[in-house]
């Protein structure tokens, strides 16, 4: 229902956004789109997918390796997931098959998709913040943006640096969330502190899944100013490196299906001066095109997921895996 409820949240944003601008001028940027950088553009999903599962296979402790195949396989199973599940549980899912394949326990496998996602998101708001710092033509809304932006890394690098921060953060949160929303949040607490043990143990390994990180991060940013070229936009790499995490994040608030409708609105307000509404709307979609290519392409592996699932109820084996199925 609840999904139900997003989907319905989005169209209206996109209907009352399509509705104040020239939707033929969206339609004629698709057929007046450069083919070579249109293609290019789309082709980056593949390196952004093998660099993801490979980062995925560096998490995993030698004993539970992970092939390079079935890394793949998990990483676009949670693409499928991400757009079927509340709150980004496909990559919560992870940990599921993480657990069974590399015979890790649920709480371990749980805290290495926990710090795969807060190294995205740490890489998101770094290159957020020095897009802003480059960016020329900052009035007071591009200034309370970068210091809001730059206030989250610092939190949230505090929270990845510092135990005694991170317990003083969850305890505060603890304090003041309702009964179920409190279940959660004590799980993940105790899921960053074996995080914490885990991924501290060695600073060699830490150092290369956050480079790889940030990496994979300037290759998502590098795809969205090759849809700009691919619809004849024009922006500046550096403007682009600014807008395009700023435009990610509005689509990560909890108001829409998978993003839609508030990435696509802020894509128009931040790119439209440089490319003109319409472009921007046709950004938009080429945008939400990067997530439904990599569920197009887990599809295949979705029966095997829920067969699996299945098996582990019957044979009793289902362990505590942290918010799986939780809505």
């Amino acid at each position: 229902m609840k999904r139900l409820i997003s989907l319905v949240v989005s169209l209206a944003i996109l209907a009352v956004l399509y509705y104040k601008i020239d939707f033929s001028g969206l339609l004629a940027a698709f057929r007046h789109s450069d083919p070579f950088w249109m293609v290019t553009s789309m082709a980056m999903i593949v390196p952004l997918t093998l660099f993801t599962s490979w980062r995925l296979q560096q998490l995993m402790p030698r004993k539970g390796q992970l092939g390079f195949g079935e890394a793949n396989k998990l990483i676009l199973l949670a693409s499928v997931l991400n757009l079927i599940l509340p709150s980004k549980m496909g990559d919560i899912a992870k940990s599921y098959f993480m657990r069974n394949k590399g015979g890790l326990s649920g709480s371990l496998a749980f805290s290495m998709v926990v710090f795969e996602k807060v190294c995205d998101m740490l890489s998101l708001l770094l290159w957020c913040v020095f897009g802003l710092l480059m960016y020329r033509q900052k009035d007071a809304l591009f200034w309370t943006m970068t210091a809001g932006v730059g206030a989250c890394l610092l939190g949230s690098l505090l929270l990845l640096a510092s135990t005694s921060f991170a317990h003083f953060f969850f305890d505060t949160a603890l304090r003041f969330a309702p009964g179920k929303l409190g279940g959660k949040l004590e799980k993940l607490k105790e899921a960053w502190e074996e995080m914490h043990r885990y991924f501290w143990a060695s600073k060699r390994q830490l150092a290369k899944i956050a480079l790889t990180s940030i990496f994979v991060w300037y290759l998502h940013l590098l795809q969205i100013w090759m849809f700009v070229l691919a619809l004849k936009g024009s922006i500046p790499v550096l403007q682009n490196l600014a807008l395009a995490p700023l435009a990610l994040l509005a689509g990560l608030l909890p108001l829409g299906f998978a993003g839609v409708g508030t990435r696509d609105a802020a894509l128009i307000y931040f790119y439209g001066p440089f490319t003109g509404k319409e472009v921007a709307a046709a950004l938009g979609v080429l945008c939400t095109s990067r997530y439904i290519l990599p569920a197009l392409g887990g599809l295949p592996f979705l029966k095997g997921y829920y067969q699996a699932m299945a098996e582990a109820r019957k044979k009793g084996r289902e362990e505590e895996t942290p918010l799986v199925g939780a809505e």
